[in-house]
């Protein structure tokens, strides 16, 4: 017989196999820029968090990392949630802001630990050519400058 959950016991941390569900189902409905189904998007990026030998925070960040940029989830749920501090850290982290120059967003990236394999997973998958040659030339190229300044200030390589 499980006992009661109290603060003494609070409950156990979502797997990796519920915060998928999770996300997949927070983005329903949500497409990319190319419109195709968002939760291809965070597929390719937890995958390639652990292509890149990530660890099971990471690609739990990696599954949630728009899911409060993109209003998917709100920053009370994150607050909340049964998630271990260094997934919230790097989900936070990888959530910008409004208004918020490219330049803070990615000294916080590279201030948290864990953040930067996330987001290099990421701008992998953003800027993979085949996803990139099906938009329109200007926002192709926008998006092309785009993930080139983040990888120049996150001190990544051009291209993976």
């Amino acid at each position: 017989m499980t006992e009661p959950r109290t603060p003494e016991t609070p409950a156990p941390d979502l797997t990796l196999a519920e915060i998928e569900a999770l996300a997949v189902a927070a983005h329903a409905g949500q497409t990319d820029k190319a419109g195709r189904p968002y939760a291809e998007h965070l597929r390719a990026v937890a995958e390639g968090v652990r292509a890149r030998g990530g660890s099971e925070e990471q690609i739990a960040a990696g599954w949630l990392h728009d899911a409060v940029e993109d209003d998917a989830l709100s920053e009370t749920w994150l607050a909340d949630a049964a998630l271990p501090p260094a997934v919230k850290a790097m989900v936070r982290a990888l959530t910008k802001r409004p208004g918020e120059p490219v330049e803070d967003y990615t000294a916080r990236i590279l201030a948290t630990p864990g953040a930067l394999l996330v987001k290099r997973a990421d701008l992998a998958h953003n800027a993979d050519p085949a996803r990139l040659a099906v938009l329109d030339p200007a926002t192709r190229d926008r998006l092309t400058a785009k993930y080139a300044r983040a990888r120049a200030l996150l001190g990544l390589p051009e291209a993976e």
